[in-house]
Formats: C-alpha cells, sequence, structure tokens
C-alpha cells in the first residue's frame, strides 16, 4: 500500500498481515483522488474515514493537509496500527477513533465536509449507510460522501447521490448534501 499525493506522497506502508480488512486498491485510490482534485480543496477539509481498516484513505487525506481526518473503525488492531502511522509520520491531523462506525454516526455531533465509507461488502445495511449519514447531520450542506461497494449494491435512487464510477471489482458511488445547501 502507498500514498499516491500530498507531503507523503510516494510512502510505502506495510499493514499487518492479520488486520480484518480488504484494502482500497491503488489503482482505484488514485483514480479516486483524481476526481476528489476537482470536487475539494483538501486544505479546507475536515474528513471522515468510516471503516477506516488499515487507514488507507486516511493517510492520502492527512498527506494533503486536510484540516482534521477522523478515522472510524470498531477493530482495535487497525486503530492500533493507524496511530502508530499516524506517530510514524507526523500526522497531527489524523484522530483515530475505536468504536463502532454505527454508534458513532448515531452520537457524533461533528459535521464533515468529505465522508468516505468502506463497510464490509456484506453488510446488510450497507444501502442505507447515505440516508444514515444525512438524517445525522454528519455532512456539512454541499458536503460530499463516498461509499465503495459491490457492483451488486445500486445507490441511484438514494438520497444525494449523484455519480458512480467503477474500476474493476471497485465501486464508488458519490452523494453530495444538498438537503441543508442554501
Amino acid at each position: 500500500m502507498r500514498i499516491i499525493g500530498g507531503i507523503h506522497k510516494r510512502r510505502i506502508i506495510h499493514p499487518p498481515k492479520n488486520l480484518p480488512v480488504r484494502p482500497t486498491t491503488d489503482r482505484a485510490k488514485e483514480s479516486l483522488f483524481n476526481i476528489l482534485n476537482n470536487l475539494l480543496e483538501f486544505e479546507d477539509v475536515s474528513a471522515l474515514d468510516l471503516f477506516a481498516g488499515t487507514g488507507n484513505i486516511s493517510y492520502e487525506l492527512a498527506s494533503r493537509n486536510c484540516k482534521l481526518v477522523t478515522s472510524v473503525d470498531r477493530d482495535y488492531g487497525c486503530i492500533r496500527f493507524i496511530s502508530k502511522v499516524k506517530s510514524d509520520l507526523g500526522m497531527g491531523n489524523l484522530k483515530p477513533i475505536k468504536q463502532d462506525v454505527f454508534r458513532f454516526v448515531g452520537s457524533t455531533k461533528i459535521a464533515y465536509d468529505f465522508i468516505f465509507a468502506d463497510p464490509p461488502y456484506a453488510l446488510n445495511s450497507l444501502i442505507e449507510i447515505p440516508k444514515l449519514i444525512l438524517n445525522n447531520n454528519l455532512l456539512k450542506p454541499d458536503g460530499i460522501l463516498v461509499i465503495e461497494h459491490p457492483d451488486s449494491i445500486d445507490f441511484t435512487n438514494s438520497p444525494g447521490f449523484f455519480d458512480h464510477r467503477y474500476y474493476s471489482r471497485v465501486n464508488f458511488s458519490f452523494f453530495r448534501n444538498t438537503v441543508n445547501s442554501e
């Protein structure tokens, strides 16, 4: 796994093999960030990485100088690894949180400019994630949500949906919070 942009560009990161994760491929991640470069000014962004796993997306966001990057995962090994990389790379803008994602979503009072969610593909409630995030006011007005998902899930009728991209077996659906926009 490597960081593809920002101040830590080309940095290789070796996660432990025993983590219960499915990291986003470098090719799909590079394509995703090419799109995001046209949608976000990273330096002005507060970001949330749900189901953070190895922290792959969090490191990209922190490397691009986001104001705040919050990484949430319920697995202690994942959070321990993210904390280690944060320390090793001096990523003061990265905040790992060990908590169940759904509990976090229901309890946090912070709204974010950008949210990335990479839930387990077999998660029964995966289709409900956009509605859950919007209903809990986690996304700022005009904020962007990206969900990584299998091709068996179709979000086109979900609130705020505006784009879908796929790269081999990786699918990204894009949402914008237009509910609270002025």
